[in-house]
């Protein structure tokens, strides 16, 4: 089988270089790499040129529309028979595609997905917000999971499809923003077999600090909107869980104001305002010793506090703005 593996690009030139490092590495060789620089300002073609005598990697230069139409620009030169779809900031172990033939042999799918996993190589607020978006704790906890709630959705970081899915869907409708997941379904209702490859992991940087995962997270809690205006089908009580974390932490906060301000004169606020404070700090707890057991980091597992509630927070707040906008509103 005969891969070809397209990279959208924006402004990443460092993170490009790691990628391809990585891809020298693979003990399966027969793929190609497409590179498609997506209007940036920091071009990568040096960098990318210097990988010419080790890898089949192609570089084009295209005006910026946005991921998904740059996969799309990709997808249309490739000569694969299984195209596969990395973003810039992922490391690939060296069995990467080995694991794919696999998977795929196994399970005959036409299009599948992968999880993804920390580096060793990757800082303390990397790896804690690795284990926020892939823990039981928080949402992340059914993204590239065996366990994930109703039927599996390949992410853009790491997804793979046919040559025949992309020939019938013709790609990706969205630029930006759910753009996998709106391609994910179309690819299923289109017939085609979907699932994950357990086996098939990347290593995925995401964010460097917190603000920039906000920022992100904030992204993907408007994209369920959009998701839902186009397949309200697709919206289940899992995708919901953030947005009532956030009316229960301005709920308690207003609780707390309203026992200070009566002296805890109110029985029953009083009573709410301690049990909702009881259940924060057994979330929080809870939320901490997993991280510590299964990181085996002290410094990474108190960062996973503060990115799992980021996360909580921002795709919550995410998902209530654009639901007021988009179904309240009807804008």
């Amino acid at each position: 089988m005969f891969f070809s593996i397209i990279i959208p690009l924006y402004n990443r030139p460092q993170e490009i270089k790691e990628l391809l490092d990585s891809l020298t590495l693979q003990v399966y060789t027969d793929f190609e790499v497409i590179i498609v620089e997506d209007g940036s300002t920091a071009p990568a073609a040096d960098i990318v040129k210097s990988y010419q005598d080790r890898l089949d990697v192609h570089y084009y230069v295209k005006p910026n529309e946005g991921q998904g139409f740059a996969r799309n620009y990709g997808f249309a030169r490739a000569k694969g028979d299984f195209f596969i779809v990395f973003d810039s900031d992922i490391l690939v172990p060296e069995d990467y595609l080995l694991q794919v033939v696999n998977g795929l042999k196994r399970d005959n799918w036409d299009a599948f997905g992968g999880p993804d996993a920390a580096h060793e190589s990757f800082t303390p607020i990397q790896k804690a917000i690795s284990y926020s978006m892939t823990s039981p704790f928080t949402t992340g906890g059914i993204r590239g999971n065996k366990k994930h709630v109703g039927q599996f959705h390949p992410r853009s970081f790491n997804m793979g499809i046919s040559r025949a899915v992309y020939e019938q869907t013709k790609g990706f409708k969205l630029s930006r923003r759910s753009e996998d997941i709106e391609f994910s379904i179309r690819i299923i209702e289109s017939g085609f077999r979907v699932g994950l490859i357990p086996e098939a992991f990347v290593y995925h940087k995401r964010r460097a600090n917190f603000q920039q995962f906000y920022k992100q997270t904030n992204a993907f809690g408007k994209g369920r909107i959009d998701i839902f205006k186009l397949f309200p089908k697709e919206l289940k009580p899992v995708h919901a869980l953030p947005a009532v974390f956030v009316l229960g932490l301005v709920g308690l906060l207003l609780l707390v104001l309203i026992n200070v301000a009566t002296h805890g004169a109110c029985i029953v606020v009083n009573s709410l305002a301690s049990m909702g404070g009881l259940f924060l700090t057994l979330y929080t707890m809870g939320l901490f010793l997993h991280a510590w057991t299964t990181t085996k980091r002290l410094d990474v597992a108190l960062l996973a506090v503060v990115a799992a509630y980021t996360q909580l927070i921002a795709y919550g707040t995410g998902f209530l703005t654009n639901a007021w906008e988009k179904i309240v509103l009807k804008r």
